[in-house]
């Protein structure tokens, strides 16, 4: 079945490659973002080109090359494994290892997907924000940690939302062993002073910082 070792251990080495760039650790972002910023590589181009992404599909296209021509037959079996290897591998290893290995910070789960913020203004010159933010502490010891909001702006106009509620930043969160809770945070935001700045609104897929010590987190 094997025709070419030598092209196999390319590809599996090719395939790791491309795995390791997408793990979503410790960060909510792929891990090759990180190091691209700790090395102050350029993640997009300003054609919104993703350099990050491209490199990573780049990669994993060189190791499916590699594979089928190392093999004799089962060519599309082939490419179909690891097509589906590359799609949920990422999230069940980074689960796993939450669930069995990590300590602290690490260990924490943050469900962006049902956390939430709602604004409103409750006079002329005060926004109230409240937002519901899911947790879960995977590990058996408690952990503490602090929160504060951050949001990606791609253009230079745009308005800040969730990080208006930094104005009482950082938050101090507290879960126990296996925790999960919903954790609740209320603000008034004094916007007398800002040019421009929401009327209300919500916002779905908050992003945060959660941070232990030296220990930091963006999810």
């Amino acid at each position: 079945m094997i025709k070419n070792k030598k092209m196999l251990w390319i590809a599996i080495l090719l395939f790791i490659v491309s795995a390791v760039i997408n793990f979503p650790f410790p960060h909510a972002i792929p891990y090759g973002e990180t190091v691209s910023g700790v090395f102050n590589f350029p993640i997009r181009s300003a054609n919104g080109w993703h350099y990050v992404g491209i490199t990573s599909f780049t990669i994993f296209i060189a190791s499916i090359f590699f594979l089928t021509r190392s093999l004799k037959k089962y060519h599309m079996r082939a490419f179909l494994l690891a097509l589906i290897i590359a799609i949920f591998a990422p999230a069940m290893v980074l689960s796993s290892y939450q669930k069995t290995l990590a300590k602290g910070v690490d260990a924490v789960y943050y469900n962006d997907e049902v956390s939430n913020c709602e604004f409103e203004m409750v006079s002329e010159s005060t926004l109230s924000g409240e937002c519901k933010l899911s947790f879960e502490n995977y590990s058996s010891k408690d952990v503490q940690f602090t929160l504060e909001f951050h949001e990606d702006f791609y253009f230079e106009d745009d308005v800040p939302m969730v990080a208006l509620m930094n104005n009482k930043a950082p938050y101090e969160v507290d879960l126990g062993g296996k925790e999960k809770k919903i954790i609740n945070l209320k603000t008034e935001i004094d916007v007398s002073n800002m040019e421009n700045h929401i009327e209300g609104g919500s916002a779905s897929g908050v992003n945060v910082i959660i941070k232990s010590g030296e220990k930091m987190r963006k999810l």
